[in-house]
């Protein structure tokens, strides 16, 4: 599991263990006494404060209880679940298909009127086209053994991508200029989906930046992220799919978004990028073409 998965769970359970140490110790109780006062083994509370046991719902309302800080578990509680559905393996979420997967997220697009995607991997979803989409969905289901619904898959995607269009949603992407030139199905795919790119940089409800890649960058590449308002985000990793609620976490990747969008350049500039990867395209597919005669 990359470490951006692990860390960001584990410091929010260790967020989680720190504040039940703080109520044991406010009550002035001993490990071994609260242990006593809970009625577990004596290593259990030792194991939860630092954060080698996870606790259930159950333990918390139980130390909540022994600490005489009843009205502080539903809080806990609360935390502890968002933690619990944080990081989500890829096969669970892509055990019933890919059609599952892309139909899920439907309703939290729908909510959202605030848009900001940022991606270092692949180009973000709502903008890609049609093409590009089935070559990524045709790779990941053959990589991951899944069952053949690609068709249906993309069906869900480019229905989605009506959401661009209308209403009041606002959206913001940023892609390192690397994507430009990353592999994703045929020369002609590639060169229509950056073609593409320079059709939504026209939209009136769209900002669509790179990030340039070139020496003394002070804010570097990281994992592809979404954030939906300012109350979600999603994380896209090589193992999992990480979902982040908790107001601290979600500014720490709004600031990010900030930063790399500050560093990203928009308009003429971004469609010079551009034009130079679809150039550098076309003059590969012709090569190819030469070589096959």
């Amino acid at each position: 599991m990359p470490a951006s998965a692990s860390s960001s769970v584990q410091q929010a359970r260790q967020l989680i263990a720190d504040r039940l140490r703080e109520l044991r110790e406010q009550a002035g109780l001993t490990g071994l006494a609260h242990a006593r006062a809970c009625g577990w083994h004596g290593s259990k509370t030792s194991r939860i404060e630092n954060n080698k046991t996870a606790p259930s719902t159950e333990d918390i309302r139980t130390w909540c209880r022994a600490c005489g800080a009843e009205n502080q578990a539903a809080d806990l509680v609360e935390s502890l679940r968002a933690v619990e559905g944080m990081f989500v393996e890829w096969r669970r979420m892509e055990r019933n298909g890919l059609r599952h997967a892309q139909g899920a997220i439907r309703p939290l697009y729908e909510r959202t009127h605030r848009f900001r995607a940022y991606s270092s991997w692949l180009i973000p979803g709502m903008i890609q086209t049609a093409e590009y989409t089935e070559s990524v969905l045709r790779t990941i289901q053959q990589q991951r053994g899944l069952i053949d619904d690609v068709d249906q898959a993309l069906a869900l995607r480019v229905e989605r991508q009506s959401l661009l269009h209308g209403g009041s949603r606002v959206f913001a992407f940023l892609v390192e200029e690397s994507l430009l030139t990353t592999g994703v199905g045929s020369c002609e795919i590639m060169a229509s989906q950056l073609r593409h790119l320079t059709e939504v940089a026209r939209l009136p409800n769209v900002s669509f930046g790179i990030v340039p890649t070139r020496p003394g960058r002070n804010v570097w590449p990281v994992e592809d992220f979404w954030i939906y308002d300012d109350t979600q985000v999603n994380v896209e990793l090589v193992s999992g799919y990480l979902t982040i609620t908790q107001s601290g976490e979600v500014a720490m990747y709004a600031r990010a978004f900030s930063s790399l969008a500050s560093a990203a350049v928009y308009g003429h500039e971004a469609r010079k990028l551009i034009v130079t990867a679809i150039d550098a395209l076309d003059t590969k597919a012709a090569c190819n073409d030469v070589q096959r005669r």
